[in-house]
């Protein structure tokens, strides 16, 4: 093998984790010993290409999602653009006339605002007039949800393989479940508490896929709180502060896992929402409660922290989420869910979304519940 042992980082102990398997189980199923797999997984020893594949094909990735270089480094130095950025983990990167340059992500940069390219026209509404090859469209995938990221998702996806392609459109928890049910997309996003409290997205899962079957695969785990303004000049720290009379709420809409969220905590708290200003102003995304909350439109909405702090808002933490994608068994096969669910178990992929303030990648990937077709 051509890199040095120091160079190469393995990912086998955090596949394998993610899948459930003991040392002893997976090295049972990949015909090696428990001793060679636990050097494999420290990095001290560096296998073949047969066991490589042989550990690929027992936890079901590619060799490159369990072994992989330290670094991609660039071909020549990288020139940041503008003034050095603090708040900037990840870059946008070109190539100008033979010079490298780095676009610096920061608060200020993280969000961009544009129209959603199309694939069709409506001059009548009888006739829908497509823009894009149909070949090209029988080969992109719908991604339904409310996470930001998942734009993330979709560039990385289409790095991976350009002849597929994916497209994600904003919706909330409830309407982008719906929406798989009826057929409308290839995959849907959920933020969802069960009934009992204890898991998130399952009970829906169980709901929505029961009658194809499918997958609920982890997307990543949150921080949901209050984006509230520098300085937090109203000084709120949990549901109680809505009940007062200074305070303006920015919520959310019903069948949003943030909706749910708020209300659970009102519930508890004994706040009334006839009560809390604002109760009824509803946006509909995470960063247009941020965006509300840092005109001076409210003074606390329910949103990610990420999405906080793109706009440069304070953050008051109330609960963790976790967002998961829902896969109907039928469409795992469709050749950009294929690779849609490699990508989750990329490195480069996992890196960038790790990067975002208050996102939990440590599962991203594993596949939580594998839902069963009704008999």
């Amino acid at each position: 093998m051509s890199a040095q042992r120091s160079e190469l980082i393995s990912r086998v102990r955090a596949v394998r984790l993610a899948r459930g398997l003991s040392q002893a189980e997976l090295a049972r199923r990949a015909g090696i010993t428990r001793q060679a797999l636990s050097a494999i997984e420290a990095g001290h020893y560096l296998p073949n290409t047969a066991v490589a594949l042989r550990l690929a094909r027992a936890l079901g990735c590619r060799v490159e999602d369990l072994f992989g270089l330290a670094e991609l480094p660039a071909p020549g130095p990288v020139e940041l653009a503008g003034p050095a950025d603090p708040t900037a983990t990840r870059l946008v990167v070109v190539n100008v006339r033979g010079r490298w340059v780095g676009h610096p992500l920061g608060e200020a940069k993280a969000l961009q605002e544009g129209f959603v390219p199309a694939d069709g026209l409506l001059r009548d509404p009888g006739r829908p007039e497509l823009t894009a090859a149909p070949e090209r469209l029988e080969r992109t995938a719908l991604v339904l949800g409310c996470d930001p990221a998942l734009s993330i998702l979709a560039a990385h996806v289409e790095r991976r393989n350009p002849e597929v392609g994916l497209r994600w459109l904003g919706a909330p928890s409830g309407a982008a479940l719906a929406a798989l049910a009826q057929g409308h997309a290839h995959v849907a996003g959920s933020h969802l508490p069960d009934p009992d409290g204890r898991e998130y997205n399952l009970w829906e899962a169980r709901r929505i896929l029961g009658f194809v079957g499918g997958l609920v695969v982890a997307f990543a785990a949150w921080e949901l709180g209050f984006a509230v303004r520098p300085g937090n000049p109203k000084g709120i720290r949990d549901v109680t502060d809505l009940a007062r009379p200074d305070v303006r709420l920015v919520n959310r809409e019903p069948g949003s896992g943030s909706r749910v969220l708020l209300d659970g905590l009102l519930a508890r708290a004994g706040v009334e929402p006839a009560g809390v200003a604002g109760y009824g102003f509803v946006v509909t995304s995470h960063l247009a409660v941020a965006r509300v909350v840092a005109g001076g439109g409210a003074d606390a909405g329910v949103t990610l922290r990420a999405a906080a702090r793109a706009l440069g808002l304070e953050f008051v933490p109330l609960a963790a989420a976790r967002f998961d994608l829902l896969v109907p068994a039928d469409l795992i096969d469709h050749p950009a869910v294929r690779v849609l669910l490699d990508v989750l178990q990329t490195r480069a992929f996992r890196a960038e979304l790790g990067a975002l303030p208050g996102y939990d990648v440590s599962r991203t990937g594993a596949v939580l519940a594998r839902v069963p077709a009704a008999a």
